[in-house]
């Protein structure tokens, strides 16, 4: 089932946690692309100075995080790459989870041509391997691009869901650790708030 507004009205480590085993989809012009998520990442704008909108800090670019929770935010780091992050909590309160990795289970043959441009058949155990183990590479591997930026999540073009198809949420244990690529933010470098699965 589809997760509703409820779930991301909450606070941000509660929602990452929960967004572990649960399913990424994207139904694009030619078919859906389900990634089963792995890997998350908190950021909470009120305590965290990893967080790109810690000392309210309000940018066009951050303008998304601002928002009620339920929504896509999409921003390019080093003018290269699209990380795709779930908008939490309320309004006005910046936060969100990036997705860090997933799992494709369903249109793996259109991952792999956005990803590779290869047919699924013809991709390397290495290449399968790091199909979509990072934020950058998920983005590609699923489609996902700015013009995903502040789309709801209970839309019919991306959406998360505990349960589709014959895939039900799995997880058989959540580890919580250090986030990774954060060495500016003092404190909040030994915030334990990335989760995988």
């Amino acid at each position: 089932m589809k997760l509703e507004l409820p779930f991301y009205d909450r606070h941000v480590v509660s929602v990452a946690r929960d967004l572990v085993g649960c399913y990424l989809v994207h139904q694009t012009p030619s078919g859906r692309i389900i990634g089963r998520i792995n890997e998350v990442e908190a950021y909470d704008g009120e305590t965290d100075k990893a967080c790109h909108a810690w000392g309210d800090r309000r940018t066009p670019r951050n303008e998304p995080l601002y928002k009620a929770g339920g929504i896509a935010h999409v921003y390019r780091i080093y003018g290269m790459y699209d990380c795709f992050n779930i908008v939490t909590g309320q309004e006005n309160k910046a936060a969100a989870v990036l997705i860090r990795g997933v799992e494709i289970v369903a249109g793996i043959e259109l991952a792999a041509d956005l990803r590779y441009g290869l047919p699924a058949g013809d991709m390397s155990r290495a290449q399968i391997r790091k199909l979509s183990d990072g934020p950058g590479k998920l983005c590609l591997a699923m489609g996902i691009n700015r013009s995903f930026d502040n789309l709801p999540l209970t839309g019919d073009r991306i959406y998360v869901c505990d349960t589709i198809e014959h895939f039900e949420k799995s997880v058989a244990e959540i580890v919580s650790s250090k986030r990774i690529g954060i060495a500016y933010a003092e404190e909040a470098v030994d915030f334990p708030w990335r989760f995988t699965g």
